[in-house]
């Protein structure tokens, strides 16, 4: 087997080495033609052009207005081209086609096209880079119109909504029994460590940016930081088995009472305070965008080494972006394999749970 393996291998570098050294000696090659002169054709002309290894030749190019210093011949202008086209004139193009023209030229990109298409010519479109925009951008249809938006979600397809839905409520009814029988000895070692409420609750920041009711059992004294202040490491306001319902993730289990009622999902990102919220929306890029889906009890952030307290901006960032990557992946699978992850943290303790 492993022989075998390694005859692949010299197998394939030996057909990548003959494949570069035909095309560099112009065997093995495609030509192209290029129609316009926009900085953006000139950027592929040089990746086609800066290895001659990947096998492109280039016949010329076609524009209105001549391209200084250019390494390649002007076949014409692209007005004469495209009359040419339209008095049945034979123009050869190649093997490729780039064309760059403003979207406002769309009759002439759709000829150009069309002729490709009869020569079984490929044919590239390039955006000009006054309407190239530096975003990244997910192509969709409204209707028959082609529209880009910056985050599309599977969340945003109703069976996807509704699959979720009817998973939250289920686990959550579970959850809430598993929580009430647990409840008798969590009311007394609550009251007995430190005197106040069982539950804490506070606004949050939730779907769509609207606040919500959060609750949790307490795991700290009652003390005037506790919405403007993350929990740290050795936070004094802490007692012992309040410390340990938040390694274990036990005071987030009246959570579930707000999954019961819509404001929260099992899985999600995890919803901040509102002096957070009010905070990192200044200074993170793209931090409320988290919030076209639900909040969650836990979350691909808290599984993949970003739970608890953001000491520095950047641990911030690396939390959005990961909340941002779930909402843009989700799956019944993936939020599977977070709450596998989470219920591991109740034997095995996270590092950053405090």
């Amino acid at each position: 087997m492993l022989t075998f393996f390694v005859l692949l291998v010299i197998m394939r570098l030996v057909e990548r080495g003959m494949i570069k050294r035909m095309r560099r000696l112009g065997r093995n090659t495609r030509t192209v033609t290029l129609v316009g002169s926009d900085k953006e054709l000139r950027r592929i002309y040089e990746y086609l052009m800066d290895d001659p290894t990947t096998g492109y030749r280039i016949l010329g190019y076609y524009a209105d207005k001549e391209v200084k210093k250019a390494r390649i011949p002007r076949l014409g202008t692209k007005t004469g081209l495209l009359d040419d086209l339209e008095n049945g004139v034979e123009v050869n193009f190649g093997d490729e086609m780039f064309v760059c023209m403003s979207r406002m030229e769309g009759e002439a990109i759709r000829l150009l096209a069309q002729h490709c298409d009869d020569q079984v010519t490929r044919f590239y479109y390039v955006p000009l880079s006054v309407e190239s925009i530096p975003l990244h951008l997910e192509r969709e249809f409204l209707n028959d119109i082609e529209i880009f938006t910056t985050h599309k979600s599977p969340l945003e397809i109703p069976t996807n909504q509704a699959l979720k839905r009817v998973f939250d409520i289920v686990f959550s009814v579970g959850a809430l029994i598993l929580t009430g029988l647990m409840f008798p000895l969590i009311y007394l070692m609550i009251k007995i460590q430190s005197p106040g409420p069982i539950f804490f609750k506070q606004l949050r920041t939730g779907v769509d940016g609207e606040d919500f009711l959060c609750y949790k059992f307490r795991s700290m004294h009652v003390n005037k930081d506790a919405d403007r202040l993350q929990a740290t490491k050795d936070d004094p306001r802490k007692y012992p088995f309040g410390n340990f319902m938040r390694k274990a993730n036990i005071d987030e289990m009246p959570q579930f009472w707000n999954v019961l009622k819509g404001n929260m999902s099992v899985v999600g990102p995890r919803p901040h305070m509102l002096a957070h919220t009010e905070q990192y929306s200044k200074t993170v890029h793209s931090y409320m965008a988290r919030h076209f889906v639900k909040p969650g009890i836990t979350g691909w952030a808290q599984v993949t080494g970003f739970r608890g307290e953001t000491k520095e901006l950047w641990q911030m960032e690396e939390r959005v972006k990961r909340d941002i990557w779930y909402m843009e992946n989700w799956s019944i699978w993936l939020d599977l394999r977070i709450i596998w992850l989470t219920f591991k943290t109740l034997f095995v303790h996270d590092k950053n749970a405090y």
